[in-house]
């Protein structure tokens, strides 16, 4: 307990961005983590059964996050966004898993970076938000890094990368639903309701494809619910201790992580086009998150995604 003491005292003296900005990383390294052992058990199990046994087992670990939910919160909420989110998430997750199984991480990863590009997109095409010349050319660069990444009619394009081309703008849609309930419900209702319906969603598809697991498959995929709870916990506490703003880019050291991770375990060594269609990506990631913090400054709307809804999105 001493050590513990010492250690969290150590962390308060620390600036919360700082605070904020190692916990976003800490995050990020656990979720590359998370990603190897999807692409390892993924060369001999289906990845929509991987899909399922890991929000399965995920609902175990969120355990607490239902215990939080109140009886308001299942009277206030509204069920047909949930099941769309619930829906449009659970085949995000199962494209992504076959992705993770098919394409480097690293790439994974970069073109998952899209997201906030997507959501700017959904923002004004469902939401009816306004959006200016500058952020509708950082829309245009980062869909520019990403066809870089895949370069169609250049090389042959794999399954995977399609697969991540399409779950991306799904878990920006996501996201969309995910800020539009948050404004209205708890962030517990809104995991609680994600995680179960998201296995609902799975379920019948990974029964259509179902393999007795082996006894290391089943150890595998409880460590991969635990590290994908664990990751979205220490994500949700960088969000909590600092300013959005400041810790944006700590969220891209995950590909980095994922990159290095890839490497050891895979041999997959990210090519030139990768590297850059990621900074292309990344800089207008950076660049929308920037024009975010001066809209939320002036009291304009935002596209932000929510921040809960990424505690069970991965």
């Amino acid at each position: 307990m001493p050590l513990v003491t010492k250690w969290r005292a150590a962390l308060a003296a620390v600036p919360p961005n700082v605070q904020g900005m190692l916990w976003i990383a800490l995050s990020g390294l656990i979720f590359s983590c998370f990603m190897a052992l999807v692409r390892h058990v993924g060369s001999h199990m289906d990845p929509i059964q991987t899909s399922f046994m890991r929000y399965g087992f995920g609902l175990l670990f969120l355990a607490p996050f239902f215990i939080k939910l109140r009886w308001p919160d299942v009277v206030a909420a509204n069920l047909k966004l949930h099941l769309l989110r619930g829906l449009m998430h659970g085949t995000g997750v199962m494209l992504w898993f076959y992705a993770m199984t098919r394409i480097p991480l690293a790439e994974v990863t970069a073109i998952g970076f899209t997201n906030p590009v997507f959501a700017t997109i959904g923002a004004v095409l469902f939401l009816g938000e306004s959006i200016r010349l500058p952020r509708i050319a950082a829309v245009v660069v980062g869909l520019f890094g990403a066809l870089l990444i895949v370069r169609p009619g250049f090389v042959e394009v794999d399954p995977g990368a399609i697969a991540m081309l399409i779950a991306a703008p799904i878990f920006a849609a996501s996201d969309l639903c995910a800020k539009s309930l948050t404004r209205r419900e708890s962030g517990p209702a809104v995991v609680a309701y994600l995680s179960i319906i998201v296995t609902v969603v799975t379920f019948v598809p990974a029964m259509l494809v179902w393999k007795a697991p082996t006894i290391e498959e089943w150890g595998i995929t409880i460590v991969i619910a635990g590290l994908a709870t664990v990751g979205h916990l220490c994500m949700t506490q960088g969000f909590k201790v600092g300013e959005m703003s400041a810790i944006q880019a700590a969220k891209f050291l995950q590909l980095l992580w994922s990159a290095l991770i890839g490497y050891a375990m895979f041999a997959e060594a990210p090519g030139l086009y990768t590297w850059i269609g990621s900074a292309i990506i990344i800089a207008s990631a950076l660049f929308i998150a920037h024009r975010e913090s001066r809209a939320r400054e002036v009291g304009r709307p935002t596209v932000e995604p929510a921040k809960t809804s990424r505690t069970t999105g991965d």
